[in-house]
Order: structure tokens, then sequence, then C-alpha cells
């Protein structure tokens, strides 16, 4: 038969490989993560307007880290704001394994959302902060921010509980060839390296999605606990 049929299945996807933990002090983990914090964010006249101070802290990190920021950084001022909006829009709002909302990956669009944000919310308090922000709280760059301004063992537990979502959305972004993939990369770099279980969950959240049902996919959820702070 001469004419080409769309395949009716496709190869389950692979992960990228698992990323080896940059040795960090707690200054530069902070780096790190104001960094990918701010270039996470819409890409607006200011954000392009303080680039060269972005660069200028990234050098200041070890190689591994350093490079995937600067190259992100290079490829942002080739592009120009206009473009790289578009992008920015294209990539984030309209894809669902590139959602900036950690909670998203393990509960998806269900009821259990609800509950998750009530978690981040949470977490912040038994640090002593409060959030107060337009976004969510499970917004990847404000727990990013979270954890580089707080310093807080409770930031960590936040970002270790929602590792999946992460890894997820590297997957997703290295599969596009997204520049964003570099920040995330960045980020990567400065945790701890996953283990096989979180990796095999991984797998099953690139290949089916986030969960679409309240009795899908169940992930560990952190319980924080608001104790007065010394």
């Amino acid at each position: 038969m001469s004419t080409v049929l769309s395949p009716r299945v496709t190869p389950r996807r692979k992960l990228p490989d698992a990323l080896s933990p940059v040795a960090l002090n707690p200054t530069q983990r902070s780096t790190v993560h104001m960094l990918a914090s701010l270039l996470l964010d819409y890409p607006d006249a200011a954000w392009f307007e303080r680039l060269d101070v972005f660069e200028a802290n990234a050098v200041s990190l070890p190689r591994a880290i350093a490079e995937p920021l600067e190259r992100f950084i290079r490829r942002a001022c080739e592009a120009g704001a206009s473009p790289w909006q578009k992008t920015y829009v294209t990539t984030f709002d309209l894809k669902r394994k590139c959602s900036l909302y950690l909670s998203y990956y393990a509960t998806g669009d269900t009821r259990r959302r609800g509950t998750a944000l009530v978690t981040f919310l949470d977490a912040y308090r038994a640090a002593g902060w409060e959030f107060d922000a337009a976004e969510l709280p499970d917004y990847l760059p404000a727990v990013l921010e979270f954890s580089a301004r707080s310093q807080s063992d409770v930031a960590d537990a936040l970002l270790s509980a929602h590792r999946e979502g992460i890894e997820v959305l590297r997957a997703a972004l290295e599969d596009m060839d997204s520049p964003w993939s570099d920040i995330v990369r960045a980020i990567t770099l400065s945790l701890p390296k996953v283990d096989q279980a979180t990796r095999d969950r991984v797998l099953a959240l690139v290949n089916e999605g986030p969960p679409t049902e309240t009795v899908g996919l169940s992930l560990p959820m952190p319980t924080f606990r608001t104790g007065e702070q010394s």
C-alpha cells in the first residue's frame, strides 16, 4: 500500500540522564535558586533590562551550573523581547507537561489540587513566612525564591516532595530543545540526585501526564506544622 498512515502507537518516552549534583555552599545554592526564580519569570521589559545583572551573578557559580545559565541568557539576548515572550507563553501556558505550578504534576486538574496548595501555604508559614503574591503558592519561581531567601529546611522538604514535577518539567523542556531546559538543568544540579523509585514515578508522569481523576497517580505530599519561630 502506497499511502502512509499516521501511526496508531508511539514509543514510550525515555528520561534524560540523571544528573549528579554539584557541590555548592549555602550562598551559592541560594544564588542558583534566586537566579532560576528570576529567569523563569515572564520576560517583560524589566526582565530584559536585568539580564546583565543575572549574568554577573551566574559567572560566580561553578562552571557546570554557570554555563547553562549563561547560555540561556545569551539566547534570550539574541532572540529579543517579542519573540522570547511569545515562546515563553507557547511553552509554559499551552503545554501540560511544562507547567510551572508544581502541584499540577502530582494532582492534575483534580479536587486534590486545593489540598496540595494548602500544603504549600503551610510550608511557607512553618518557616515563618507568609505567601503574598499574585501567583499560586506552588509556582516554581516563588518556591525557588523562598528557598533562596529563607535557606530553610522546610524549603528543602518542599522541593524534595515535588522533585518528580521538576524532573518531568526538565524532561519535557529537553525533549523540545527549549532554552528554558538550561534553567531547570541548573536547578536539578543544585538538588540531591534522584533515586530509582523517583525516576520510575517521573517516567510514569512523562508518558501518562498529570492525573485527570482524583483516583489517579498518588505522589508523597509532606505535612508542615506551623510552630513558633525563634
